[in-house]
């Protein structure tokens, strides 16, 4: 740990792909975590190493309690994609969680606040029907470009969170975190290669847990100010083909600002890497033949 002032960190949504992971990672290396989640067991059933309640964070007096006794928080709950509510019940839930817990953070002096925006703010989905993809390798100035009301409120949140950290002076930084998958998912990945523009739409990206989890406690350790916003990816592509080869099949003509040689990531994450020493340590490569 390098903030000798942060030794306990509140997680939000810890039964998730990223909560589990930011969990582990943050016990893996000394601190003491306060989960909660509104779904997963809890209490003594829980199994994630930490204490852990049941909060709805759409409720500011839940969400204070959560973040009570923490120094810093992970915010990782929101509806995590698209389709899975009525598109007026995810804007509201989303911003309402967030607001919530950037209010708490501030309200209890919170050292840093670290939470999960997306990628989605950057125009995904990129494709015929997606969004507006202006140039590759996509960086943090490829926003915002919102296509659903998913990613309005992570924009929204990105927009909130500058605020807070100006009238706090509290630190936050917001990973724009791309599809998340575990280990135990890569035997999926062969499935996607006979149809590569299956997963276009996120220019073939992908992020291994654990490596979400470590970029957690990176922003947690990391000495930003201001509220950044943050590319989080793997290193490549989930793809055997070139990174050239599938930005001239599906995306002929397109500007490229940056190299794009060999498996290299399209969602560029020099910034991350900059910012908060982020380095992806993991890739399907190393599990599965390609």
């Amino acid at each position: 740990m390098t903030d000798e002032d942060i030794s306990t960190v509140a997680v939000t949504g810890a039964h998730g792909k990223a909560g589990r992971a930011a969990v582990a990672e943050l016990l893996a290396h000394g601190y003491r975590v306060l989960a909660c989640d509104l779904a997963g067991p809890v209490g003594r059933n829980t199994d994630l190493g930490a204490p852990t309640m049941r909060v709805d964070l759409t409720d500011y007096g839940q969400a204070l309690q959560a973040l009570t006794g923490a120094d810093a928080v992970v915010h990782l709950a929101n509806i995590p994609e698209p389709g899975m509510y009525p598109p007026a019940e995810t804007l509201n839930r989303n911003s309402a969680m967030n607001h919530n817990v950037f209010l708490a953070a501030t309200a209890l002096g919170l050292r840093r606040v670290v939470w999960a925006s997306s990628e989605t703010t950057l125009g995904l989905p990129f494709g015929d029907d997606g969004g507006t993809l202006r140039y590759a390798p996509v960086d943090e100035a490829h926003f915002p470009h919102p296509s659903s009301t998913y990613a309005l409120s992570k924009v929204l949140g990105e927009a909130a969170a500058a605020q807070f950290a100006a009238w706090s002076g509290i630190p936050f930084v917001g990973l724009r975190l791309t599809n998340i998958f575990t280990a135990d998912e890569y035997a999926r990945v062969p499935a996607f290669w006979d149809d590569p523009g299956s997963r276009k739409w996120n220019l073939w990206g992908y992020v291994d847990a654990r490596d979400v989890g470590a970029a957690c406690r990176n922003a947690v350790e990391a000495s930003s100010v201001g509220s950044v916003n943050l590319v989080i990816a793997a290193a490549d592509t989930i793809m055997r083909q070139p990174s050239a080869e599938l930005l001239d099949e599906f995306f002929p003509g397109l500007e490229r600002r940056g190299s794009v040689a060999g498996h290299q990531t399209l969602l560029a994450i020099d910034a991350a890497r900059q910012a908060i020493g982020y380095v992806p340590a993991h890739s399907w490569r190393a599990s599965i033949p390609s």
